[in-house]
């Protein structure tokens, strides 16, 4: 979607922010529906997130893996994709130049609250637990034909 919107000041409010959350789950919708196995990723809040996410449930096998980060290594992140990632406008992190407002901002945020399996992996330095142990707790309760007894 960015690329076809062209310049624009990214903000919380921002119209293609706007447009992109309804887009997000109609295409998830789309996918579910016609029986594809998905995952979607983002800084799922509960707040933006939840009441997306709440009506698929019957649709889907719901997985949540939650990936954290000190709010340090999550700032350098941030701060590297701003500079190596033009596409990175689109996103209204760009306002986050302040480590001290980030970690503010890194620290209150209200993760997604599902009453669904969830998986807490630590991404400072790879994947704790592993990647192996990340696709099997995704694949845990998964049945062949995409059904859940």
């Amino acid at each position: 979607m960015v690329h076809a919107v062209g310049d624009f000041d990214a903000a919380p409010s921002d119209e293609l922010s706007l447009r992109t959350l309804p887009t997000f789950f109609r295409v998830l919708e789309v996918l579910l529906t016609a029986g594809v196995t998905t995952v979607a990723e983002a800084a799922f809040q509960d707040r933006l997130w939840g009441p997306g996410l709440r009506p698929l449930a019957g649709l889907a096998d719901i997985r949540i893996v939650h990936c954290q980060v000190p709010a340090g290594v999550a700032w350098g992140r941030v701060r590297h994709r701003l500079g190596a990632n033009p596409t990175r406008r689109a996103h209204a992190d760009a306002y986050l130049v302040d480590r001290i407002a980030h970690a503010a901002g890194h620290d209150g945020f209200d993760r997604l609250r599902l009453d669904v399996p969830e998986l807490e992996v630590e991404t400072s330095d790879g994947y704790r637990p592993g990647l192996d142990e990340v696709v099997a707790f995704v694949n845990t309760g998964h049945h062949p034909g995409g059904h859940v007894p």
